[in-house]
């Protein structure tokens, strides 16, 4: 019997018209409506014509996570008064609960992406509700996209709703009205619970998380936030934090409070999930959950939230190849939604752990997981829908161009598309398989070297990574979770029971190897029947991450074949630290690396699981990463000539060249002057005089007169120095080249400038004594340095450049010791020269001093020796 009387309560009631009037009209639109409204309750039920306004449809509801697919249908099930699978089922991953009378069946994203796929058209169904598509995860924002083209190019009569409490409702709506305008924004009024905001900051700063780090001291804070809450408030307290380690760790620390304490998150076992939504039995309760909790459902009893502020995304470091979780902090959408739970059924209360004053430094919305995930799953839905470039779909943000491209290389590297980018028939095997495409990989190919079901067990552990408890060693996990009863070695077997049927209905498991460069049976690759567990975990983790094939360099220390290093858990520096203590990985020559992550200001990957493997395994799954050839390169300062076999960027084996090719040692020769500079050449003092004075003319004059800085030299280097360069075989060479000798080539041959050049930048200057003086063009004027005797009688300072820059005169004692310096040497006989004869006379005396200098003779010599001549 369907409950009318809570149906009546629900306040979305009131919005169901002006929604069904626009899906009547456009097809389409975007449902507001604050947490607690029914929204994603009562709004299916009504469009399925279930609760007896409209025609029977069948709607299909997408809720982003498990938890929320399966308590959205108990809730709309019991408001029909039926059992799960009847009029309301749920289909998520490993599970379905649905029958032929069903007219509502709520799904994940990830389900409904599989389905869109198999049958683009939807075949009976009438209605696609997207429900929390604020969240913005990969799925949901590509099944939107998939469905808009369905409704343009299928079924136009196809009706889609996005639904959401806090979203960009006009960029919605702009995106499912198309060309045509945006569709129609209905908003439904919420329930008027006031929820009030108590601002809750640590009373000492906290470091910021970072990576999958959360401070400890800002842990202790939020069970000391819990604690209060419930001093203060009634009612159960729901308390946010961002992974499944602070939910334990917070946990561990309300240990003797007043209440029972439950943990939910995604991997939580269904029985405790599906208690802690059936609602309490008079006794309070706390309720630690991730972002599960968000949205989607309501935890009944619920009057105090308690918000660490802290939220756990996937990010991707496309440059090492590297996808992982990490901590950030949550939006201001984010903390609304949150806010919103203690608000459902009664007046209730917000303890934030941070001030008002960051509050509004929040990001509005969260990050769009296209922008930073990693995309090589999207790519492949993309490629196998007939859109390779994903230029076609309609998406509310555009997959950066250089992570679709990172993806379309590992999809073309597995065999799942071809060079034009579109799916091959291995590709849309594997896409079928519910798979990221590496693992899909790793599973078809395994397969056929270690058989179906190893291969499948083995990828049901890489699915979901399994509790830090099960150790850093794959192979040790393995066997724990054959031989455990929890609830990871529950799901973990029912997955793989998932893997051996979706696997084994294809005709491709096992069939793909050559085409993928896949590994062949041989020694190392486990394909022997009796293959040990090591060989087999091995071997499929290198199959899903060839690129993470390591080898150790160190103690506890490896480099992938990415190019990036890897170190075990407890390799780092610290008092009695030692490299992966207590792991049986820390000896091995050999790892593939299953798990990783990079923490910040980290140069080297964290492992968190791997297997053991040889040399062979490594060579055979990553064997498109073998390369062999010459390598010259400069290294440590000279050129390094190698025959070099390589994994990606781990050196198998080196032997010296006696003969390398002359492009690549002219190429390393090059590098080398790059690196260090044109002072690996033989700069003699003429040449050193020869660049200065190219310089002078290029800051005076300009073109055509080069530009001879270190910069614009090495930028011309092979022009300069081509012929000398194909002498060059080491750096001792190099110290043999002239280089004023090819500095010379840069002169303005061409145009003729070139004859003019001593003109110009005259290396030496005659003086009135006869001498030739060197002029030296280093500092920012050209400075002739001359004992001021030898001009006698010339009035006028020297000019170079055309006569456009005056020459510094340093005017020399007797001694050659500055007396004077003077770019007006007129003007110096006439004022400066008296002081300077006062000074010197009496201490040179048998040099001339004449008072008029301007008319004296110019000499080299003393007084004396001119009497004498």
């Amino acid at each position: 019997m369907i409950r009318r009387d809570a149906l009546a309560q629900l306040p979305v009631r009131t919005a169901l018209p002006a929604l069904r009037e626009a899906l009547d009209g456009a097809g389409t639109a975007v449902l507001c409506a604050p947490p607690g409204t029914g929204k994603t309750t009562l709004v299916p039920l009504d469009l399925a014509g279930l609760t007896g306004a409209g025609p029977a449809r069948r709607v299909l509801v997408a809720e982003p996570r498990r938890i929320a697919a399966r308590a959205a249908a108990r809730r709309m099930a019991w408001l029909l008064g039926e059992k799960v699978g009847e009029r309301v089922g749920f289909t998520v991953r490993g599970e379905r609960r649905a029958g032929p009378r069903t007219a509502v069946e709520v799904v994940t994203t990830g389900v409904l992406l599989q389905r869109l796929q198999r049958d683009p058209e939807l075949a009976g169904v009438d209605v696609v509700v997207l429900d929390e598509c604020h969240e913005r995860h990969l799925d949901a924002d590509t099944s939107a996209a998939f469905l808009l083209d369905v409704r343009e190019t299928l079924r136009p009569e196809l009706r889609l709703v996005a639904a959401s409490a806090t979203t960009d409702a006009q960029g919605w709506a702009r995106l499912l009205g198309g060309p045509g305008g945006a569709a129609a924004v209905v908003e439904a009024a919420g329930v008027s619970h006031p929820v009030a905001v108590v601002w809750a900051p640590p009373e000492r700063p906290v470091r910021p998380a970072h990576g999958m780090r959360v401070d400890p001291a800002l842990l202790t804070h939020v069970a000391a936030v819990v604690r209060r809450a419930l001093r203060e408030q009634s009612g159960d307290v729901l308390c946010f934090l961002p992974g499944v380690g602070e939910i334990g760790r917070v946990a561990g620390q309300l240990a003797g409070v007043d209440a029972e304490v439950w943990q939910v998150h995604g991997r939580a076992p269904a029985e405790v999930q599906d208690a802690v939504l059936a609602g309490g039995d008079g006794v309070r309760r706390v309720v630690l959950a991730t972002s599960v909790a968000e949205s989607s459902l309501t935890v009944p009893g619920v009057r105090v939230v308690v918000d660490s502020g802290l939220a756990r995304v996937p990010r991707t470091d496309h440059a090492r190849g590297l996808s992982a979780l990490t901590t950030v902090r949550a939006s201001q959408a984010a903390a609304r939604q949150r806010a919103g739970r203690a608000g459902r059924e009664a007046p209730g209360v917000v303890y934030r752990c941070w001030s008002e004053g960051e509050d509004g430094r929040l990001p509005r919305f969260p990050d769009p997981e296209i922008k930073v995930a990693d995309l090589t799953a999207f790519a492949l839905q993309a490629a196998c829908w007939g859109d390779p470039s994903a230029a076609g779909l309609a998406l509310l943000d555009a997959p950066p161009a250089g992570a679709l491209a990172a993806a379309r290389e590992v999809l073309t590297a597995i065999g799942a598309v071809d060079a034009d980018g579109r799916a091959t028939d291995r590709g849309v095997r594997m896409g079928r398989l519910g798979l990221p495409p590496r693992l899909a990989r790793a599973l078809l190919d395994g397969a056929g070297e270690v058989g179906l079901r190893r291969a499948a067990e083995v990828v049901a552990l890489l699915s979901e990574e399994p509790p830090r408890t099960y150790g850093d060693d794959l192979a040790g996990a393995w066997r724990t979770a054959r031989r455990g009863g929890d609830a990871y070695a529950a799901r973990w077997r029912q997955e793989t029971r998932r893997l051996v049927s979706a696997a084994g209905g294809s005709s491709g498991a096992g069939g793909g190897t050559e085409a993928a460069g896949g590994p062949r049976t041989g020694e190392g690759t486990g394909s022997e029947t009796g293959a040990g567990d090591d060989a087999v975990a091995g071997l499929v983790a290198a199959l899903a991450f060839p690129e993470r094939v390591a080898r150790m360099r160190g103690v506890g220390s490896y480099l992938m074949a990415s190019g990036t290093g890897a170190e075990l858990a407890g390799a780092g520096p610290g008092p009695g630290a030692r490299a992966g203590d207590g792991s049986r990985l820390r000896d091995a020559a050999w790892l593939a690396v299953a798990v990783a992550d990079r923490p910040v200001a980290a140069a080297s990957a964290r492992v968190r699981l791997a297997a053991v493997i040889d040399e062979a395994t490594a060579r055979a799954a990553a064997r498109a990463l073998y390369s062999s050839g010459e390598e010259v390169r400069w290294s440590d300062g000279d050129v390094v000539a190698r025959k070099v076999t390589r994994l990606g960027a781990i050196e198998l084996t080196a032997r010296p060249l006696t003969s390398p090719d002359p492009g690549l040692l002219r190429d390393a020769v090059v590098s080398g002057l790059r690196q260090e500079g044109p002072g690996l050449l033989r700069w003699s003092p003429g040449a050193v005089s020869l660049r200065q004075r190219m310089a002078f003319l290029h800051r005076e004059l300009g073109a055509p007169w080069p530009d001879v800085s270190d910069a614009a030299l090495l930028a011309r280097v092979e022009e300069w120095l081509g012929v000398e360069l194909g002498r060059v075989r080491r750096r001792a060479d190099l110290a043999r080249v002239d280089a004023g000798q090819a500095l010379a080539r840069l002169l303005p041959w061409a145009t003729g400038d070139a004859a003019r050049f001593d003109e110009l930048a005259p290396e030496r200057i005659e003086v009135p004594s006869g001498s030739r003086v060197r002029v030296d063009y280093g500092g920012e004027q050209p400075v002739l340095a001359v004992k001021l005797q030898e001009l006698f009688g010339r009035q006028e300072s020297p000019r170079v450049a055309g006569g456009r820059v005056p020459v510094l005169v340093h005017l020399l004692s007797p001694a050659g010791r500055p007396a004077a310096v003077t770019a007006d040497l007129a003007s110096f006989w006439q004022g400066g020269y008296r002081s300077v004869r006062a000074e010197l006379r009496g201490r040179y005396p048998k040099h001339p001093w004449p008072e008029d200098p301007s008319t004296a003779e110019p000499t080299r010599h003393t007084t004396a020796r001119l009497k004498r001549g």
